[in-house]
This record gives C-alpha cells, structure tokens and sequence, in this order.
C-alpha cells in the first residue's frame, strides 16, 4: 500500500480504523472476529483496513508501530485513538461512536 493511498484512505470524515498487524501473529487472529463484529453492527459509520506490518514496513515505521494487534482510529486525517493488544468489541465500538 502507497503512502499517497493510505493517507487519502484517513482523511475521510468516516472513523477509520487501522488494524495494524502481521500474519504470525496470535493475538492479531483474535482481532478479525471482533473487528467482523463491530463492522457487522456499525456497518458504513466505519471504516476499517487491515495493513500487515510485513508488507507494508514505511506505514508502520511511519505511525511507530512497535508490537501488534496496533489500532488507530483516524478522522479527518487526525489520530483520534490509539491502543496495541486485543480490544474486546463493546470496547471499540463505544470508541468509534464516540468520534462519530
């Protein structure tokens, strides 16, 4: 992914959540039931992208992406959260709603 694409991709007035993570690893796999959910309940309100930090190694140094699962939800091209690890689903949707 171009940086050009991502940072067009954050601009939005949608919440988009970035979902920084790697194939490897587990906790990363724990998130795609949870971020299936929150899409599933929230539907067009949100966006959320999923970039592997493997293939897509500038963005990663760029947001300082030290450990994954990484979340960070952008509006208007500003970082309005931020929180590495697994983020249960009624946590990340009160987040998401409350950046509305």
């Amino acid at each position: 992914m171009a940086k050009s694409s991502f940072s067009e991709l954050i601009k939005g007035q949608i919440p988009t959540l970035i979902d920084f993570s790697a194939e490897w690893c587990g906790p990363c796999k724990m998130m795609k039931p949870i971020l299936d959910q929150v899409k599933e309940t929230l539907g067009d309100q949100v966006r959320i992208i999923k970039v592997d930090v493997d293939k897509n190694p500038s963005i990663a140094t760029l947001y300082q992406i030290q450990g994954v699962p990484t979340l960070i939800l952008f509006k208007n091209g500003e970082i309005k959260w931020r929180q590495s690890g697994v983020v249960p689903t009624e946590n990340l949707k009160k987040i998401i709603k409350a950046n509305m």
